[in-house]
């Protein structure tokens, strides 16, 4: 049984207004109010009590102060992964009485959870306060990608470095790869999720034009340069110094040379998730 310890009045704030959140659609990376994304419901809630914290999960999890389980209160944010152990792949909002209210991708809206039913999947909680709010960090985020979290996304690819290609290989193992379950194992490893297939996932994020390309960009490629269907059959993350970060045939997970190849000239969308 968790115990609580009594929530301030800005954090009680955010708990009743997570509340009122329920049922809303979940949304990847929509900032609210019709429709949220795992962290942005956190975003948006304090938001609305005068607090302006980060939009991605791996930065929530360093927000604010560390809580322990036997002092979780009402507006904390929770944090979780599948096997309870690495970095945190969905989170919440404690809202006192045992139970968090989260976005969720499986159910589609945000529900309502007994903080019990997730205790063996539970990371972490961070206590959010006036000193937490970071309102410049918020808008530099809208323009340019987190440096930090993109060094973090080249290092979780560079682990996997040499890891075969299988076409429709399963998201659920690091075995083998095929190109968007490799950018979707990365990115999940750093707190971000995407949908599982390419063409999926260049419906997400924000548009970024080849001139404005920053480390952990996300490329879109057409199946070849002489083409004319502009239908996307890879994906790469931009590693930065004009590489790229991928899986393919027979090298499997590697870095490629892009500035100026079949690479660049294939490429028909790049996208900016964080």
């Amino acid at each position: 049984m968790v115990a609580e310890a009594p929530a301030a009045g800005v954090n009680q704030q955010a708990a009743n207004i997570a509340v009122s959140l329920l049922g809303k659609p979940y949304k990847f990376q929509a900032d609210g109010p019709n429709s949220f994304g795992s962290a942005n419901l956190a975003t948006y809630v304090y938001k609305q009590v005068g607090i302006s914290i980060d939009k991605t999960i791996s930065a929530l999890y360093k927000t604010g102060d560390s809580v322990s389980k036997s002092k979780l209160q009402a507006g904390d944010l929770v944090f979780f992964s599948s096997n309870g152990k690495g970095s945190p792949t969905f989170m919440g909002i404690f809202i006192g009485n045992g139970e968090f209210v989260y976005s969720s991708q499986g159910e589609g809206k945000v529900v309502k959870k007994k903080f019990a039913d997730f205790e063996n999947k539970f990371l972490g909680a961070r206590h959010i306060s006036k000193s937490s709010s970071s309102p410049d960090k918020n808008q530099t985020d809208d323009s340019k990608p987190s440096t930090a979290l993109a060094d973090k996304i080249i290092k979780i690819g560079e682990s996997y470095m040499g890891t075969p290609y299988k076409y429709g290989s399963s998201k659920d193992t690091t075995k083998t790869f095929d190109c968007s379950s490799f950018t979707q194992r990365v990115f999940k490893e750093a707190g971000i999720t995407l949908p599982r297939d390419s063409r999926q996932q260049s419906t997400v994020g924000k548009s970024v034009s080849k001139s404005n390309l920053q480390k952990g960009d996300l490329i879109f490629m057409k199946a070849s340069v002489n083409t004319s269907n502009t239908r996307i059959t890879h994906v790469a993350i931009y590693a930065g110094n004009g590489k790229i970060l991928h899986t393919y045939g027979s090298p499997g997970v590697t870095y490629s040379k892009y500035d100026n190849t079949n690479w660049e000239k294939r490429t028909v969308a790049i996208k900016r998730v964080f």
